[in-house]
């Protein structure tokens, strides 16, 4: 009988202090650090693309470089060559990017006239709007995804031509 009332006993106080440690796992828990906006990581920066200031893609993000202090020294660029055959990789510090959260927006122009009893403007399904002006039809697409449920931006820009990246020095790894 008093074995009875031992592990009763027992038993009451194993529960005291699962369900103690519980609240203390949660409160824990709940002070974690969390994505900040304008926060990336590194791992998702290799492939962003990188275009010029005229909207040129000039190549895309092969690696990220961190000093022993963890802070970005360089981000290298791969240049040229078709699926990573050939391709040319140089060092740009990680400040002489732009880094962009909006996509890069395309315009195309052709010369076909319309026929005569066209428009002026429609407006297609798939959000691409058509404006036609005499002879010529512009055609703008835009796609919007939300920079915060991304862990990295749409893209980058660098202020040169594939040419004067293919150029610059080679980096080695």
């Amino acid at each position: 009988m008093i074995y009875k009332y031992l592990a009763i006993a027992f038993l009451a106080t194993a529960s005291m202090t699962g369900s103690a440690a519980a609240q203390t796992a949660t409160a824990t828990a709940t002070s974690a650090t969390t994505h900040k906006e304008g926060e990336w990581r590194a791992s998702k920066l290799a492939g962003v693309d990188v275009y010029n200031e005229a909207n040129e893609k000039i190549g895309d993000i092969h690696d990220v470089i961190l000093d022993r202090s963890g802070k970005v020294a360089n981000v290298i660029l791969g240049v040229g060559g078709v699926l990573g055959l050939g391709e040319h990789y140089v060092a740009v510090a990680f400040d002489k990017l732009k880094w962009v959260d909006q996509p890069v927006t395309s315009t195309t122009a052709s010369t076909t006239s319309p026929p005569a009893n066209a428009p002026a403007t429609t407006s297609a399904p798939d959000s691409t709007t058509r404006t036609t002006t005499g002879a010529a039809t512009t055609t703008t697409t835009t796609t919007t995804t939300s920079a915060s449920t991304r862990w990295y931006p749409d893209h980058a820009v660098y202020n040169a031509t594939k040419d004067e990246l293919k150029a610059m020095p080679e980096f080695k790894y």
